[in-house]
């Protein structure tokens, strides 16, 4: 398993764990969801931010267990899966996300050629 350093390496995986766009819909949801529990929070009950993480991880993971089937990016990288998370969120309202797919598809794509050309590490999470 290939160690990520910092986010700029962490993004292109990201995306490639949020190939399929059933999984991403799920992420815009459950991140809508808790956007909107914030702002309810401080209108109504602080007790709502109980509920935002449970809402949010719980679309998120459910679209990496059933449809994307593969390993949350939270388990290993907590902190930039939800700064992720927020990037997708934001990129998918400006209609710019799956663009950003392909684009990163294409640097993993290169990245593998270039490390079975160097013995570069495998790249983990893009299996082809």
């Amino acid at each position: 398993m290939e160690i990520l350093h910092n986010f700029k390496e962490f993004w292109p995986f990201y995306v490639g764990e949020h190939r399929l766009k059933l999984t991403r819909r799920f992420h815009f949801v459950g991140t809508l969801i808790v956007i909107v529990l914030v702002i309810l929070s401080f209108r109504f009950s602080a007790y709502l931010l109980l509920a935002a993480p449970i809402t949010g991880y719980g679309f998120a993971w459910y679209a990496h267990f059933f449809i994307e089937k593969n390993r949350p990016a939270t388990f290993t990288y907590p902190v930039w899966s939800l700064i992720a998370d927020f990037k997708m969120f934001a990129l998918m309202v400006a209609g710019k996300m799956d663009q950003e797919v392909n684009c990163c598809s294409l640097l993993q794509q290169n990245r593998k050629q270039q490390a079975e050309q160097c013995d570069l590490p495998p790249i983990r999470g893009n299996p082809d």
